[in-house]
């Protein structure tokens, strides 16, 4: 089970990545195992030295009843204190952002989340990557590679 943000690598080089825990309601948990979550324009920011990812959906439980959960609120990350020192310092910097990448299950049952510490592309960039990407198709379909 794997939810990804394929939109984050066609805005952003990512120069790294860590892997963070999350902490959701159990409606959360059950609207992720069915696959209702959308990345539009999320983002993790820094508030009080601890990390939170903003804007990211997850569709209310359909069963759930009042207890059900808000899909838009802000959701607390879990890293290591010396992870996230680094990284706060790092946003500080211009131009990077920390993006979420994917959202997937382990095998112990805990959803975790895929975080980057990414620089924004320019248009020139994004145009560069396309064209890559379509001469590595083009090359995989004449070779049968």
């Amino acid at each position: 089970m794997e939810i990804s943000n394929r939109k984050a690598y066609h805005e952003y080089f990512f120069e790294d990545k860590y892997i963070a825990g999350l902490v959701l309601a159990g409606t959360e948990i059950k609207s992720l195992r069915s696959g209702k979550a959308s990345f539009n324009d999320s983002y993790c920011y820094f508030d009080k030295g601890e990390l939170y990812v903003k804007s990211l959906h997850i569709s209310e439980y359909s069963f759930g009843t009042y207890n059900n959960h808000p899909p838009l609120q802000e959701r607390k990350l879990l890293l290591n204190k010396r992870e996230l020192r680094k990284w706060e310092a790092k946003t500080k910097e211009k131009g990077y952002s920390i993006i979420p990448l994917k959202i997937f299950l382990t095998d112990k049952g805990f959803f975790k989340m895929e975080i980057g510490l990414g620089k924004g592309k320019k248009i020139y960039d994004k145009r560069e990557t396309i064209k890559e990407r379509e001469t590595d198709r083009d090359i995989k379909r004449k070779y049968g590679i």
